[in-house]
């Protein structure tokens, strides 16, 4: 009977299982593109020597050498970043089966969690007991391990603070706690769109001011309308709460700004100031003896600085007002005072001419400081952080910025709306949108900042380096409210024209609570405009249909009972 051929693999080489071989062939394709240009030539020279390149096999099993051009001819699939894109899509599958301990840090050297040769045996999650929740560490509750797997047992958090009196609030407070946030009541309180809502400084009143001219005021707890607040003849534009607690006043497209007492509903003062619709109105929360400062801006492209005294609740009609509009059309679109160390000591304003300005209050009367012409388009939302010393700046060209006075000048880190997450591709549809920021928030402490993004998105970044740390998915249309939980720096509340609610827990980047505006026989209902109240314990919306929506912990009975 006839032999087979003897096999090619003649010469001594070394037998290689085909992956390591393999292997070998990607080193050196990935050489090529780089600059060790001496190494890929002495490494495929030791290759073909010791004859370690994946072998061919003929029709009846033999194998023959193949030297490295023969590899690259007859693979032209194989690019020479081929082994790198291996690489860059190993970690986010092995992400999706066992997760690491920080997300997407992207790194072959990484160890325990962190390997790309974790196994789940390997990642199991710690557990704690009772007396772990009691230990100190410099008088402070240890932190929750990363890999600690589900929320700590709530009975031994309280017990540790009773042993220790000290507890964090993240541990006693779990994010999943949200999921129990419910609707208390829907009010059908306006003849037309709400744009507007805001809290008292209690949290025990909920304002809201409408399409129809009104201003309206409503208990927290049970829904029921205090008082309707009459006089405007056109649309309310925004509303503010001073610092006291004692007036509410409302800039409509009338021009006008109209100020009440809270404690009589009475009117205070009517001003005329503007020649265009108010865009947005804040009270200062600076304090100079009895003296306080009420800003408003205005279509007209103008800023006006209404004076007025705590004692006698007495407005000066005359304003400082500064007409900034170096061309026809130019409108002032968002103001934000700052907070914290610098309270109400600067105050920021965007307008539709790209720019930045500055006001300072240090001196006798506000005066302008600076503008900062950074941005290539509109700049609508604007806002500083809670501790003063930074503000952020979203534009119509697809950019943010985070500011910081430094070395005597305004410093910005820019925040790119095509910036994506590693591994993340792009759509088709976004390959042709031109991304906008439509708005913009600060956690509660500072350490992040949520912008909202025209293709629906929102993205989480770190406020001091500027990186993309998560993409927030889950509306269907543009977003527009983006309100941070006033002591839990964790949850941000989003809402939009899609009449989506979510909160979210910012730094995992997951949905916690979703609800969805449906009006029965009318479809969905646009949400304008969300708040939290002071205690956290309250949100309100309003919508296109005209409806106030009350969320909250806790039963709704005292709802049910006020028809």
């Amino acid at each position: 009977m006839a032999e087979p051929p003897a096999s090619s693999n003649s010469g001594g080489g070394v037998s290689l299982p085909l992956i390591e071989s393999e292997l070998y062939f990607l080193i050196a394709r990935f050489l090529t593109t780089g600059p060790c240009r001496r190494a890929l030539k002495v490494l495929v020279q030791e290759l073909e020597q010791h004859q370690l390149l994946p072998k061919r096999l003929d029709w009846q099993g033999n194998e023959h050498y193949r030297s490295y051009e023969e590899l690259v001819l007859s693979n032209k699939h194989v690019a020479p970043d081929h082994l790198l894109q291996i690489c860059k899509r190993i970690g986010p599958i092995l992400d999706k089966e066992i997760p690491p301990s920080i997300s997407r840090v992207n790194s072959l050297l990484g160890a325990g969690r962190q390997s790309l040769l974790r196994t789940a045996k390997d990642c199991r999650n710690t557990v704690w007991k009772g007396s772990a929740f009691a230990a100190l560490h410099r008088g402070r509750p240890p932190e929750i391990p990363v890999n600690y797997g589900t929320p700590p047992n709530l009975v031994e958090v309280h017990r540790a603070k009773q042993l220790t009196g000290y507890a964090k609030f993240s541990t006693s407070f779990p994010g999943s706690m949200y999921q129990h946030v419910k609707m208390h009541r829907r009010i059908l309180g306006h003849l037309s769109s709400v744009y507007c809502v805001a809290f008292d400084r209690t949290g025990h009143r909920i304002f809201t001011g409408s399409d129809d001219c009104l201003v309206k005021i409503w208990s927290t707890h049970n829904g029921r309308l205090f008082a309707t607040l009459r006089g405007h003849s056109a649309e309310i534009s925004d509303m503010a709460v001073n610092y006291e607690n004692t007036m509410i006043a409302a800039g409509s497209c009338d021009k006008m700004i109209r100020v009440w007492c809270l404690r009589t509903c009475a009117p205070v003062a009517v001003l005329h100031g503007h020649t265009g619709s108010i865009t947005s109105l804040q009270f200062s929360p600076m304090v100079k003896g009895s003296m306080r400062y009420m800003v408003s801006t205005g279509a007209d492209g103008t800023v006006c600085f209404w004076q007025w005294d705590t004692d006698s609740m007495k407005f000066n009609n005359r304003p400082v007002k500064f007409t900034e509009k170096p061309r026809p059309g130019v409108q002032m679109l968002c103001s934000s005072f700052s907070v914290g160390k610098s309270c109400g000591m600067f105050l920021a304003t965007g307008s539709t001419d790209h720019v930045i300005r500055m006001y300072f209050f240090g001196s006798e009367t506000p005066e302008k400081i600076a503008e900062l012409e950074s941005h290539a388009d509109k700049v609508d939302s604007i806002q500083f952080s809670n501790s003063g010393d930074r503000f952020i700046s979203g534009s119509r060209d697809g950019t943010a910025r985070i500011w910081r006075f430094e070395q005597a000048e305004w410093r910005s880190i820019l925040l790119d709306m095509s910036d994506r997450l590693p591994g993340e591709m792009c759509s088709e549809e976004d390959k042709f949108m031109k991304p906008k920021v439509t708005m913009i928030a600060w956690n509660q402490n500072d350490n992040y900042v949520v912008t909202a993004v025209n293709n629906h998105l929102l993205k989480v970044w770190n406020s001091c380096t500027g990186q993309l740390l998560h993409d927030l998915v889950g509306h269907a249309d543009e977003v527009f409210v983006l309100e941070t939980h006033p002591f839990d720096s964790r949850i941000m509340l989003s809402a939009g024209h899609d009449g989506n609610i979510f909160i979210w827990d910012i730094t995992k980047g997951t949905k916690t609570k979703h609800y969805f505006n449906m009006i029965e026989g009318q479809g969905h209902g646009a949400v304008f405009d969300c708040k939290f109240s002071p205690d956290g314990q309250h949100f309100a919306c309003t919508d296109s249909h005209g409806h106030l929506l009350i969320f909250g912990f806790g039963c709704s009975r005292p709802y049910e009972k006020v028809r």
